[in-house]
């Protein structure tokens, strides 16, 4: 577990004294004392500090994604360093799952049972979030932003305490096969996915794209499991359905065996891999820059790695915030965006809630969002009602051409 504390005159001699009591009975009524309103805190928050709980995965098969953790105890030190919000100095109690969802109810109940954070915040995987949700919900503690796409936690009716991110799975597989509708309409498509929730969201949000073309268009549609040694089975299996387009809905180092194991059977269709696998440093580097060439996927972040995007002021922040509080992480990994996102975002609702820091207050805060965040491309909006708990819904398609990512076309919404 790593943790992140982060002078009274007199009267002058020769004036009467009668004129004393009456001038400051004038003073008092004509500038009269107006008392700060009351502080309100819950467990986890102060007159100096908030503590933030997270669950993330830095060791085991999704270890990449603990870029994001990092990057968002990063954020909060500079936080810290420039005073904190509003005077409060963020304490980040980030607890490593080590890619195992088992553990999520007992490291949530640590969390805040134990370690009286004031929130839960950005915990990784669409399982991890699930196994939580009702825990949290039950105790009426703040459930946010959520690092999972999963269409399932935009329910505020029946989890009021819960909320998610960006744009959901479901609507990436849905972009996909409307483009592919459109660029090649008589494709022959196979799918891989996870055999979990996220797998199923991909899966579902591809054949709601693709409508009545569903059935004569997808020819093969084959899972993995988190536990699987090598995909090379299931890419074998795809390539002898005569696919020539690839929904390759594969998670982060799976992701990278699947562009891998493809390219070396000669196996070279359209490719889609999900935004959460697009980081070059962490998994196109893997499989190989020339074998990631060609492949399509979807974000909602402005480029950075181009000098002439530096231009950008914001984008410039973020620059120099990596170089300074993020070193050692890599400029060519997008989980650190992801994370920097997510943190700015959470400041924003603390700082909306002033002194008001009780857990009630946080959620009633984010259910009220319009906010900016710089990283996010021009025209993709940051807003939440309290019916609407995805604050993300848009985003941008863009192609890997060996070297960097290439957006193309204009902003899609779901």
């Amino acid at each position: 577990m790593t943790q992140s504390k982060i002078a009274a005159r007199r009267p002058s001699a020769g004036h009467p004294p009668l004129f004393a009591l009456p001038l400051a009975a004038m003073v008092a009524l004509a500038a009269p004392a107006f008392p700060h309103p009351p502080k309100h805190y819950d467990p986890g928050a102060g007159d100096t500090e908030i503590k933030i709980g997270n669950i993330m995965s830095y060791t085991g098969w999704a270890a990449e994604y603990g870029a994001i953790g990092r990057a968002e105890a990063a954020y909060f030190q500079m936080i810290n360093d420039r005073g904190g919000v509003n005077g409060r100095k963020i304490v980040f109690i980030t607890v490593d799952i080590a890619s195992e969802h088992a553990t999520a109810p007992e490291l949530a109940r640590k969390l805040v049972e134990d370690d009286q954070v004031l929130l839960v915040f950005s915990s990784f995987g669409t399982e991890t979030n699930l196994a939580i949700r009702e825990y949290l919900n039950e105790k009426q503690i703040p459930q946010l932003f959520v690092d999972t796409g999963s269409s399932r936690f935009n329910d505020p009716a029946h989890f009021p305490w819960t909320m998610g991110f960006y744009a959901s799975f479901r609507s990436e597989g849905a972009a996909y096969a409307k483009y592919i509708l459109q660029a090649n309409p008589s494709a022959k498509i196979a799918i891989l996915y996870a055999n979990d929730e996220s797998g199923r969201d991909y899966l579902a949000g591809a054949h709601e794209g693709l409508g009545d073309k569903a059935s004569s268009m997808i020819v093969k549609e084959i899972s993995y499991s988190p536990s699987d040694a090598t995909l090379d089975s299931q890419i074998a299996a795809l390539k002898a359905s005569g696919a020539n387009a690839f929904f390759n809905f594969s998670i982060g180092s799976f992701a990278t065996q699947a562009i891998r194991t493809a390219y070396d059977i000669g196996w070279h269709p359209m490719q889609f891999i999900p935004n959460a696998s697009l980081s070059v440093a962490a998994f196109l580097d893997p499989a190989g820059l020339e074998k990631s060439a060609g492949i399509i996927t979807n974000a909602k972040s402005k480029g950075w790695l181009e000098p002439q995007m530096r231009a950008d002021p914001e984008v410039r922040e973020f620059v120099d915030w990596m170089r300074e509080y993020n070193p050692q992480a890599s400029l060519r990994d997008q989980n650190n965006v992801a994370g920097y996102e997510r943190a700015e975002a959470l400041v924003e609702v603390l700082k909306q809630c002033g002194d008001d820091l009780t857990r009630a207050n946080v959620m009633r805060q984010a259910a009220h969002l319009d906010l900016h965040i710089g990283m996010l491309r021009p025209g993709i909006k940051f807003r939440t009602t309290p019916q609407d708990f995805q604050p993300i819904h848009q985003f941008f398609l863009m192609q890997f051409d060996g070297a960097h990512w290439r957006s193309f076309g204009g902003i899609i919404s779901d």
